[in-house]
């Protein structure tokens, strides 16, 4: 496949800036590639396609402040720094992205807080936009993260182009968030109430969940025509063996098992074994999944609708079919869904 397979034309408009007033109450359009038909419904009833015994499968990642802003040492020059993941607790180095980039360099202080009450130096450069910093703080390392955080906002796509507000620190985040660590919301995950998590249990459909913390990598710009040259980011994450047990009698009984967002379908292919099975797993994955792609444990998967051009947009379309998945992309955009992290829904079938 080619990246330019994935280009499509999405008005600014579609890109929703704000999330539905509650949860499960967005629009959910219903793709199934064993029929090719397209149904469109509100997400509260999507467990019109699921029975006892199915389980889904959630990202319980917990996503934390990692947008902040300083002031450079000297010249006062505002420096946005995003923070990627703590290299070091006890000597407190964060791995960062900071713009403008140009003018940082190894040595520089960044002061934080109105009155700097947060310094750090930059020790390393890693990538052209990346650093090391070293934030200097005396005191207990439960003491920093709280005060650290208490400085940053919540790090919504840049597709948003709206300012933070505080109702997204709990909106840009799962009701079962738990692990702390992800800079990108399990977005698919949001749309899930805490009544529908109810009626999922009265109905008897099984949760479970795994951890892979999601990373700005989601959103790097792919700068190859061929996809197979493309390298993935890393990211963490911890498969279970609760999950690894559910999962496997799931697919020993030849129940349903449905990947909630492309961060658990990533997750789940990067823990597969022999027969359609996973198992444990805790480190890195990179793996980048595009069409054409053999899936052999999920067979549904819950899912926002992407950007052009995404790797999640490839994920899906590996998923449901390449040729159906545009098709339901471009129905998309004709019946005027919303896209993006606090955007509308799709559930896919095989």
């Amino acid at each position: 496949m080619k990246l330019s397979q994935f280009k499509f034309k999405l008005p600014e408009e579609l890109i929703a800036q704000y999330p539905s007033d509650n949860r499960d109450e967005c629009r959910l359009m219903v793709v199934d590639s064993r029929t090719g038909t397209i149904e469109h419904k509100v997400f509260k009833e999507i467990l019109q396609y699921f029975d006892e015994g199915d389980v889904m499968v959630f990202n319980d990642t917990k996503v934390f402040p990692a947008r902040l802003f300083g002031n450079k040492e000297k010249t006062g020059a505002r420096i946005e720094v995003f923070l990627l993941r703590e290299l070091n607790a006890e000597n407190k180095f964060w791995d960062v992205l900071v713009e403008p980039a140009r003018k940082i360099r190894i040595g520089n202080k960044l002061y934080f807080g109105e009155d700097d009450s947060m310094v750090a130096e930059v020790i390393d450069n890693t990538t052209s936009r990346g650093r090391t910093l070293r934030f200097l703080y005396d005191g207990p390392h439960d003491e920093f993260k709280e005060a650290l955080y208490a400085l940053g906002e919540t790090p919504l796509p840049d597709y948003i182009t709206r300012p933070v507000e505080p109702e997204d620190a709990e909106r840009y985040q799962c009701i079962f968030a738990e692990k702390e660590g992800a800079v990108v919301a399990p977005a698919a995950g949001m749309h899930f109430s805490r009544e529908l998590l109810k009626r999922m249990e009265i109905k008897g459909v099984e949760r479970a969940f795994l951890t892979l913390h999601s990373g700005r990598g989601n959103y790097r710009e792919i700068d190859v025509e061929d996809l197979t040259k493309h390298r993935m980011d890393s990211e963490e994450m911890v498969v279970d063996g609760n999950l690894v047990d559910i999962v496997n009698a799931a697919k020993d009984r030849e129940s349903k098992v449905c990947a909630v967002g492309t961060s658990v379908l990533r997750g789940i292919a990067s823990s597969v074994c022999m027969n359609g099975h996973i198992m444990t797993y805790s480190g890195w994955t990179n793996k980048f999944i595009f069409p054409p792609y053999d899936f052999t444990v999920c067979n549904a998967l819950v899912t926002n609708f992407h950007m052009p051009l995404s790797t999640m947009l490839m994920m899906v379309a590996a998923f449901g079919g390449y040729e159906l998945v545009i098709k339901a992309y471009e129905e998309a955009v004709k019946e005027g869904y919303k896209f993006g992290a606090y955007g509308d829904a799709m559930l896919v079938l095989r």
